[in-house]
């Protein structure tokens, strides 16, 4: 019989959605967490069958995961931050605690995960480069093709080169381009460099998972099938991710 998986105790209680990791270390920080009626230290790790208690209090059952494709529409910001208008959980009114995988700039939109599984956030955030983000980008002026060519070979931006990528032009001012990279606000920052704005900027697909159907504002939940290829895609990936390069999935 395999012994029980052991779950940090500010992870195992922010999994039940009753508080962040960092919240949850507060509470147990001013001794307001008990384990199996001992007072508990940080660092503690727990499991299933352990007795978790807040201010004497037990907590819920962990919440059913979910996991949301999000169109995103320009002037929602990616934050869980309530306070912030606009913010991406108020705009979705989702009846469970959920936050968004990554980021997407206020100004863009489009596809944008969301989930209340910390374990698969923590998994897509470390797999480093390796995760195609395709977009389609309209800027201010005539796309040439010296622009095409640089853009796809990379950009000096941030202090490093950005990696190559596929760029095709699809009309006069705009073109699609799919980055294995997040650096902030990169797509933008690569127009910049190369002496062009960019007038709107729509994420389209995230690996195998595609924008297709969703307007504006709308959501729906991840197939079985597209949760278990991601699985799949993310156990992949994790044998050759450096723990130290985020994708942060931004634009």
């Amino acid at each position: 019989m395999s012994e029980p998986r052991l779950y940090r105790l500010n992870k195992f209680i922010s999994d039940t959605g009753f508080c962040s990791r960092r919240e949850a270390d507060r509470y147990i920080e001013a001794g307001q967490v008990s384990v199996n009626g001992e007072l508990a230290p940080i660092g503690l790790k727990v499991t299933e069958h352990d007795q978790v208690l807040i201010n004497g209090q037990p907590l819920k059952e962990k919440p059913k995961l979910v996991y949301l494709a999000y169109h995103k529409p320009v002037g929602i910001t990616c934050t869980t931050e309530r306070h912030i208008q606009g913010n991406i959980i108020d705009a979705i009114k989702y009846p469970e605690r959920i936050f968004p995988i990554g980021r997407l700039d206020k100004p863009s939109e489009g596809l944008i995960f969301l989930t209340n599984d910390g374990d698969i956030v923590n998994k897509i955030l470390r797999a480093g480069n390796a995760h195609e983000k395709d977009y389609i980008v309209t800027v201010n002026k005539p796309i040439t093709e010296r622009f095409i060519q640089q853009m796809s070979a990379g950009v000096p931006i941030l202090n490093t080169i950005t990696q190559p990528c596929v760029v095709t032009q699809r009309s006069k001012q705009s073109f699609s381009i799919i980055l294995t990279q997040g650096l902030n606000r990169q797509i933008r920052r690569m127009c910049e460099y190369l002496g062009y704005e960019v007038k709107t900027l729509k994420r389209v697909r995230i690996m195998h998972i595609r924008l297709a159907g969703l307007k504006p504002g709308q959501w729906r939940l991840l197939t079985e099938q597209e949760i278990k290829m991601l699985e799949n895609q993310l156990l992949e990936s994790s044998k050759n991710a450096d723990i130290a390069n985020t994708n942060s999935f931004d634009d």
